[in-house]
């Protein structure tokens, strides 16, 4: 063969070589495009599937056989007249020996709900917690009702694991309720083989895991440890299952349904409305003095004489607010992770008779705070998720009156969540709250109830939340201009090979001092530096701006960047109750068929 045919032949092998290449990228793409509708279907199955599961009316009666007898232990044993709602739903499943998930808000009585049916069974719940100090505050509470009850892990002696392990393995010694963290269900195989035995022996009745919620790599305080948890629902089959969180979305259910392996499981939720809790943002002046001040004029205007809880997102922050207030006359002492037990106690106690006002805490406080009259919760640094803060805010009012919960929002705490976000789950987690800090247009509670896909009907706030009350009309404003003019702003920054921080940004756009680069010609603003910044927030919810991460030795720096660039007949709308000087405003029926086409991509859909 000569050598004009062997390149003839290669050139036509080339040719179908590169052919079939075509033909496996298109089938790559179709097959791209069809697992994403898979995945999409597949997802709206689960969520229509666990809607179903959400009808629980025949389990809220009071035709079981047990029905007498918790009616009885509840007045007798727990002291409480009735049950709070979904509390009986929740209780006639899990002795009907369904498995169920169980959604209820922070104050709504979760413990009662495996806590009785343990009174009512022959043998033993076995309880999955979290934190040793909660297991702690349950076990005291247990004590007072005369409920033989324990707990143990890696502080427990030998010698009462061993007479634990025998309770464990028989009826007779009446053991009702025992208490585990999930570290230690993981490493300990002697527990587990005990629990084995405990199942043998039918001395098993069920298994509870509280703050379910962190089984889910999907939800805002997702922990490793929880993942062995998978494992139990095979070992131990027909044991009944009971998982319980107050702060989950639908699809973190299902998330947690998949992974504890609950399949047709009954999930029950009880409304997430507080109708005692009064919802309201301020936006916090970049002056960290003058967010000092409003934080002061609250605790001594606001709430003189009245208990409280002001969250911070650093320790640092604990102190510095701690310093800054009790410098004032107020009496407040922080609390977080690292002080020392002893330390986190007497605060503990102090505050609970009142001797502090608030406790300055990171979200180290929180588990198990089971205090009545807590008439404000204050966010003084943005939470990290809406789970958190809505959590976090579900700590006042457990006595049934009017308490606030209050947002300080800046910019600034938005970027610093950024920089702890370690996957994209968190960074649409601090999303979602930026979307809450900023919405001006809509009812709290509504922005709450689409978070966690509930459907709310804003007439039923009864003005308590800051938009409900208040009688201002909001104006929109254009803002496109603006978002033209900072895009202008960064591309000179660009070009003159200097990143803008948000600082620099505000700095630039009111022409003040700019060295590194040359300034375009726009004409500066007449608006404040807080309107400014919101601005700024809202082009990054809406995706015009987006940030970019820098390093030096110490800290993690943010730089803005363009992102989308509005075209054609896109005008950017901003709603607001002050004066937006120098901004053109616009008919609010025009706003809402633009806004259409630039909602935030990652706002949910709500579920009936």
């Amino acid at each position: 063969m000569c050598d004009d045919q062997l390149k003839q032949e290669i050139i036509q092998i080339e040719i179908q070589i590169q052919d079939i290449k075509k033909q496996q990228a298109l089938l790559a793409n179709r097959l791209k495009i069809l697992q994403s509708k898979k995945d999409d279907l597949q997802s709206q199955y689960d969520l229509e599937r666990m809607k179903s599961f959400r009808n629980v009316e025949d389990w809220d009666k009071r035709e079981f056989p047990w029905s007498k007898e918790i009616s009885k232990i509840l007045k007798e044993t727990f002291k409480f007249e009735k049950f709070r709602s979904k509390q009986l739903a929740a209780i006639n499943a899990t002795l009907d020996k369904k498995d169920v998930l169980l959604l209820m808000p922070t104050g709504g009585g979760k413990s009662l709900v495996y806590q009785l049916p343990a009174v009512v069974n022959k043998g033993m719940t076995l309880v999955v917690s979290p934190l040793i100090s909660l297991i702690e505050d349950q076990l005291l509470a247990l004590k007072r009702f005369g409920i033989k009850s324990d707990s143990i892990n890696s502080a427990t002696t030998k010698e009462r694991r061993k007479e634990i392990h025998n309770w464990m393995t028989s009826r007779q010694h009446g053991l009702k309720l025992l208490y585990v963290t999930p570290e230690w269900l993981g490493k300990s195989k002697q527990f587990m083989s005990y629990l084995q035995k405990c199942f043998s022996a039918n001395n098993l009745d069920r298994i509870a895991i509280d703050e379910v919620h962190c089984c889910s790599t999907w939800g805002h305080d997702f922990r490793k440890e929880y993942q062995f948890l998978g494992l139990l629902k095979p070992m131990f089959p027909g044991i009944p299952f009971i998982g319980l969180t107050a702060t989950a979305t639908m699809s973190i259910l299902i998330d947690t349904q998949k992974m504890l392996g609950m399949d047709d499981c009954t999930v029950i939720t009880a409304p997430f409305n507080r109708p005692n809790l009064y919802y309201k943002v301020i936006q916090k002046p970049s002056a960290s003095e003058q967010s000092l001040k409003i934080l002061e004029k609250l605790l001594k205007n606001n709430y003189k004489n009245q208990s409280g809880i002001i969250y911070t997102t650093t320790i640092k922050e604990t102190e510095e607010l701690t310093k800054y207030l009790r410098d004032a006359d107020l009496q407040v002492m922080n609390y977080h992770a690292q002080l020392e037990p002893d330390r986190k106690k007497k605060t503990h106690e102090k505050w609970l008779s009142n001797k502090y006002q608030a406790v300055i805490a990171t979200i180290a406080f929180g588990m198990g705070i089971d205090k009545p009259d807590v008439r404000f919760v204050i966010h003084y640094s943005m939470p990290k998720s809406m789970e958190g803060f809505y959590q976090e805010s579900g700590r006042a009012g457990r006595d049934g009156k009017k308490s606030d919960c209050i947002l300080m929002f800046a910019l600034t705490d938005y970027l610093r969540i950024l920089g702890m976000a370690s996957s994209k789950v968190e960074e649409n987690n601090a999303r979602a709250v930026l979307n809450y800090s900023l919405d001006n247009r809509q009812c709290r509670r509504s922005l709450i109830a689409s978070h966690f896909e509930e459907v709310w009907d804003q007439s039923n706030c009864n003005k308590m939340c800051d938009f409900c009350r208040k009688n201002t009309s909001l104006v929109y404003y254009d803002i496109t201009p603006a978002c033209k003019t900072i895009h202008e702003i960064i591309s000179a920054a660009n070009q003159g090979e200097c990143k803008l921080t948000l600082l620099k940004l505000v700095n630039s756009w009111f022409r003040l001092s700019c060295k590194e680069f040359s300034l375009p010609p726009f004409a500066k603003p007449d608006i404040s530096r807080i309107d400014a910044e919101k601005i700024i927030s809202y082009l990054l919810l809406l995706n015009f701006l987006k940030i970019d991460k820098g390093y030096n030795l110490y800290n993690i720096i943010f730089y803005l960047q363009k992102n989308q660039v509005p075209t054609g007949k896109i005008e950017i709308c901003l709603p607001a109750s002050v004066d937006l000087k120098g901004f053109s405003r616009r008919d609010i029926n025009k706003v809402k068929d633009l806004e259409e086409e630039i909602e935030p991509p990652f706002k949910k859909s709500k579920i009936s």
